[in-house]
Order: structure tokens, then sequence, then C-alpha cells
């Protein structure tokens, strides 16, 4: 698909905002209800059943729907990641495969967190909220907070996408990033991002279970002062940052304040705990249930994952720590994490 220009404009407008997230720390029954919530009437949960080695299947409750996006993110001590292999309905449910390796490719049994949305309509044009699911060769569900049709370029591990009229004359945002396969291994990541008055244009880059260029699936979402669970009524508490200067000890506050959203005022940042381990702190803003996704900045073949749970202390979040790798070496690369809560 190199060199190809991919584009879809089919509207969702018949489909009502849906969404859930849950952190899985099971691969069979009820995952921790501290950290699950979604679209659904009171009384249900999310559920996980197993598949093969490293697979679970998530199903999200009275939410069935197609299209929208899915996000996930290991939540390991070693270089793991999780990847979606896909996602639909199932009776009054919407289930999502999820496969979880670690580097090389051995199938891995990993906690991960686990996002789901589907937006429609539009936002004031201070805010922003854009996604693509990405199927290797075309768009297959998009949305765009001002309705103009998003696109996606390129192919073969390497893409450009642009969300126009989603524009910002200062970097402002916060972007998340999955690999979406469902027969082999596959990382996603943020390669690069520039933003203007027109739009967003950011790179995709995707590699294979070691570092080789990856032709794949993924899905991108971009917020803009919006929480990554998207377009329909933001909770109260949410927040994201960029971690621009991962050599930086701190704490320090990412700049400029655009990429470095907090909903209740608080100033978020970041400091070192260790080589390649970056603690953020959301202040203000814990209200649980709450949710956690994180995802690599950069051109090369690095990633991250959350190398535990994060916490609550007063009103604020802990994340301690999103661990980026080199291969199995942690090393010191800028990447992108998001918060929010559920109300």
């Amino acid at each position: 698909m190199s060199g190809l220009a991919a584009t879809a404009t089919s509207a969702q407008a018949a489909v009502p905002d849906r969404w859930g997230f849950a952190y899985v720390n099971t691969y069979s029954g009820i995952p921790s209800t501290a950290h699950q919530a979604g679209s659904w009437s009171v009384g249900f949960n999310v559920s996980v059943t197993p598949g093969a080695v490293g697979q679970s299947f998530v199903r999200f409750p009275q939410i069935a729907t197609t299209g929208g996006v899915v996000h996930v993110t290991a939540v390991a001590q070693d270089a793991y990641w999780c990847q979606a292999q896909n996602w639909g309905p199932s009776g009054p449910d919407l289930v999502a495969a999820v496969q979880c390796y670690k580097y090389g490719g051995t199938p891995v049994f990993a906690e991960y967190t686990i996002v789901f949305e589907t937006s429609t309509g539009t936002l004031p044009v201070a805010q922003g909220f854009g996604y693509v699911h990405y199927n290797g060769g075309f768009i297959t569900s998009q949305f765009n907070s001002v309705s103009a049709p998003n696109s996606v370029a390129g192919g073969g591990g390497s893409w450009t996408v642009s969300l126009p009229g989603l524009g910002s004359p200062a970097p402002a945002g916060n972007v998340q990033v999955t690999a979406v396969n469902p027969s082999q291994p596959a990382r996603c990541k943020v390669a690069g991002w520039t933003p203007a008055a027109s739009g967003q244009t950011i790179q995709v880059r995707c590699f294979n279970a070691t570092n080789v260029p990856l032709n794949t699936g993924w899905t991108l979402t971009y917020q803009r002062e919006r929480a990554i669970t998207g377009a329909a009524i933001p909770p109260k508490s949410f927040a994201y940052t960029f971690d621009v200067s991962p050599g930086t000890a701190g704490p320090y506050a990412p700049t400029p304040v655009g990429i470095n959203y907090n909903s209740q005022l608080g100033v978020n940042t970041v400091q070192s705990s260790g080589l390649g381990l970056r603690m953020v702190l959301f202040p203000r803003v814990a209200a649980p249930p709450t949710h956690v996704q994180a995802t690599a900045f950069g051109p090369g073949p690095e990633f991250c994952n959350l190398q535990t749970l994060w916490t609550l202390s007063g009103t604020t979040v802990f994340v301690r720590n999103v661990a980026c790798y080199s291969a199995t070496t942690r090393v010191n690369q800028p990447s992108l994490t998001t918060y929010t809560s559920a109300f």
C-alpha cells in the first residue's frame, strides 16, 4: 500500500456514543471493578474469558455496535505489549479480542488496560476529537468532531494520518496508537506529530515481533480538552501529558501547556524513577473508577507500557511508571499518557 491514500466518508450519525474501559487483571471472570466503567446501565460488569496463550476476550456489556476504536496498554514489569485483534457486537454486548506478547513474539499472559469508544456529533472549536481505525489497506472506522473526512497515506509500516479541521496554532492535545492484528505480533506508535491551524498531521509506525517494519492495522485517537472516552459529555476529571524530555530528572511540567492538560486546572508533572521509567502525576483529578493509556513517541522501534497499576492519593493520580524499551532494554523515550475518570 506504499504511496496510496485511504479515506472513509461514511457517516456514523445513526450510532449513539458508546464507550467502556477496564483494567484486565484476570483472564477469566470479572476484572477489577475499581477500574472499569462504561455507558451501560447500572448493574452490569465487564467480563473476560480466556483464549489461546496470551489471548483474552473482553466483553463490554450492553454497548453492542460496529466501528469505533480500541486502545490497549500492557501492564507489566518486562518488555511486554498487548494488541487488539478485533472487536464487534455479540448479542447486546461488545467483545474485543486482545493478544499479549513479550519482545521477540512469544505469547504471554499479561495484565492490560483497554478502552473502547465510538463517537458522533461536533465539538466547540477549542476542543477536538478524532479517531481512525485503519486495517492495513483502508480506513474501516473514523470520527472527526468537525465532520471533516480523515485520511491515511503510506504503507509498509509507515503512514501519515491527516485530521483536518482539528487544528491548533501550537501543539495541543494527546495522541494514542494501538496495533490491530489478528494473526501475528504487531506494535505501533506515534512516530511524529505536526500541528497546524488547518488540522493535525500524525505519523504512525508499526513493527513486528522484533524491530522490522510491518504493514498492519492500527487505531489512532486524537484528543484535545476531551477525555479518551470520546466526544460524548466528558467526565469532570481527566488529564493527559506528553513527556517530551525523557532525559530530564524532573519533576517538570511539559510545555507548551496545550500538551499538558488537566480538566481541574492542576499542573501535571513527569519525573524519573530510573532509566526508562517515568512517573506521571495528575493532580486534582483522582475520581474512581479510573483509566490510563500510554503510547511511545518517536521514529524508531521503541515501545512503552505501564510498569504497574496506577494509584490514587487524595486527589492526585500517580502513574508509576510509564516504562519504555528498546528491544528488552529500558531506555529514556518520549511518551504520551492519558488518564480519565468515569464521570
